[in-house]
């Protein structure tokens, strides 16, 4: 497989044309007490991101959530990517590596595994110690962050991963992993009919069974945001400016939805959301890196959201 064929995303595609993503393949665990090799320190781990993926916005929310800015650094990559992968460049919003001096995020993965033969994938942490990637497994990196690194979050930060909602964020994320998460994916890359009608009703179920959920609480399980509140924003604030169109995914807009329009709204909204999001990084990427759903490469300039607009989600709790 050559390098071109592995930046262009996507390669994983079954006989039947269904998506299929790949296997994360680095997965080591940052430890609290350092049972892992890789212990929990400041100063240590440099996160890299791009603003335009959702599984790294992730990872930037809880970051800041926490306060660990000052913890783990990061850096951004340029959102436009081509056949060399994710690269790093000076831009708006993103820059040069100053940890490593890397032009590509390729470079990380093979000082780490010379024979890496995967996609070149963001979210991932890099280990200043021993010059290596830890992870390239995009749920494991908000989860460590939550738990591993308790004794540096900043006074009064919340709890994402609260113990006894555990099991209940566990089971309704792999609901919403399937369905909604890479469910746009599997919808926007399929390449049978099948594949992706199959895709596109088993997404629109889950936004409609959602709708129904938040009608009658303000966060997916409750009054408190969690890991599966984050989980699902980045999904969420990128529908209508991308998976509708881009993706196919035109049933119904995030904003024909009330409660979901409302909650997605009143994340946004919240401190450590909004100020993650980057519309441009978002829109210039998917159009411009995936010529296969866009030849001419052309962004489009809507839709005109308001974010900001008033929501009445409070009154839920």
């Amino acid at each position: 497989m050559t390098e071109r064929q592995l930046a262009e995303f996507p390669t994983e595609t079954s006989r039947e044309g269904a998506f299929v993503r790949q296997q994360y393949t680095i997965r080591d665990r940052i430890t609290a007490d350092g049972s892992s090799g890789f212990p929990a320190e400041p100063g240590r781990y440099h996160l890299y991101v791009s603003l335009a993926c959702p599984w790294a916005q992730r990872a930037i929310i809880v970051r800041r959530l926490l306060g660990l800015e000052d913890v783990i650094t990061m850096s951004v990559v340029d959102p436009v990517r081509d056949e060399r992968g994710w690269a790093f460049t000076e831009g708006p919003g993103h820059s040069a590596d100053g940890v490593c001096g890397f032009q590509f995020l390729s470079e990380a993965y093979l000082a780490t595994d010379p024979n890496y033969q995967g996609r070149y994938t963001v979210p991932c942490i890099w280990d200043r110690q021993t010059n290596r990637l830890v992870t390239n497994n995009f749920p494991d990196i908000t989860i460590d962050f939550e738990t591993q690194f308790a004794a540096f979050h900043r006074p009064g930060a919340p709890d994402l991963y609260p113990r006894q909602l555990r099991p209940e964020i566990e089971e309704l994320s792999e609901l919403l992993y399937h369905d909604v998460n890479n469910g746009v994916y599997k919808a926007g890359f399929a390449t049978s009919q099948t594949a992706y009608e199959e895709a596109f009703d088993a997404l629109f179920a889950r936004l409609d069974w959602l709708e129904e959920r938040l009608a009658q609480q303000r966060f997916l399980l409750g009054d408190q945001i969690t890991e599966v509140d984050i989980r699902l924003f980045t999904t969420l604030v990128r529908f209508d400016a991308v998976y509708y169109v881009h993706f196919k995914c035109n049933l119904r807009r995030l904003v024909d939805y009330p409660n979901l329009w409302g909650y997605a709204r009143d994340l946004f909204q919240q401190p450590g959301f909004g100020e993650t999001v980057n519309f441009d990084h978002i829109k210039r990427h998917y159009y411009m890196t995936h010529p296969k759903l866009n030849p001419s490469r052309i962004v489009p300039k809507g839709p005109a959201l308001d974010w900001l607009a008033p929501h009445t989600r409070a009154e839920l709790a």
